[in-house]
């Protein structure tokens, strides 16, 4: 377990590596430089983050952070479970496009095997914990094996692909709307409390 000064120093290093990302992409996010200006040693920073794909996978998984209190905050409003899912995601979409460089690290990091990430998970939990809705009635934890999980997970799947084809310059932000909205129709009536 860490210590406080650990978590703080950790929360140092990734702040400092999201603000050199947000002012000069992924490659800003040399490996000393954010040594450098988070004030630690630079085998420090390799003892929290052993590459700078992890690094990229900590400023991702910050960001994902940010996307849930938002959701806590404000939770979507649409009455069936599709509607609500895409708007998750299209919340998320929007908010990676304002900084392409950490959508494409976060399609990095969902897809290469070297590097350990909940992302995958966490969106599917999201994605199903806003298809349940907010009634007495919702299951506080998915079971990861029933029907209404593993859709929401091929959901978030399709989303990882359509995030892909945005930053290829294939589809713009409102293709990628009503490609989910087709198959969040398609895969999730009646997922609601299943």
């Amino acid at each position: 377990m860490r210590s406080r000064s650990q978590n703080q120093r950790r929360r140092r290093i990734v702040q400092t590596a999201a603000a050199l990302a947000l002012r000069g992409g992924v490659e800003a996010m040399q490996m000393r430089t954010v040594a450098e200006r988070a004030g630690v040693a630079l085998g420090t920073l390799y003892r929290y983050f052993p590459s700078k794909m992890d690094l990229v996978v900590a400023v991702v998984t910050e960001e994902l952070d940010l996307l849930e209190s938002s959701i806590e905050r404000r939770p979507p409003g649409a009455p069936t479970a599709a509607g609500r899912a895409v708007d998750v995601l299209m919340r998320a979409t929007r908010g990676l496009m304002r900084e392409p460089e950490l959508a494409d690290a976060l399609v990095r990091s969902l897809i290469m095997a070297e590097v350990k990430t909940e992302l995958g998970r966490r969106i599917t939990d999201l994605l199903w914990r806003v298809a349940q809705g907010e009634g007495e009635d919702a299951p506080a934890e998915p079971d990861r094996d029933a029907p209404a999980y593993v859709l929401a997970g091929s959901l978030a799947s399709v989303w990882i692909f359509e995030l892909l084809e945005i930053l290829k310059g294939h589809r713009d932000v409102e293709q990628v709307q009503e490609r989910l909205t087709v198959t969040a129709e398609r895969l999730m009536p009646g997922l609601q409390n299943e």
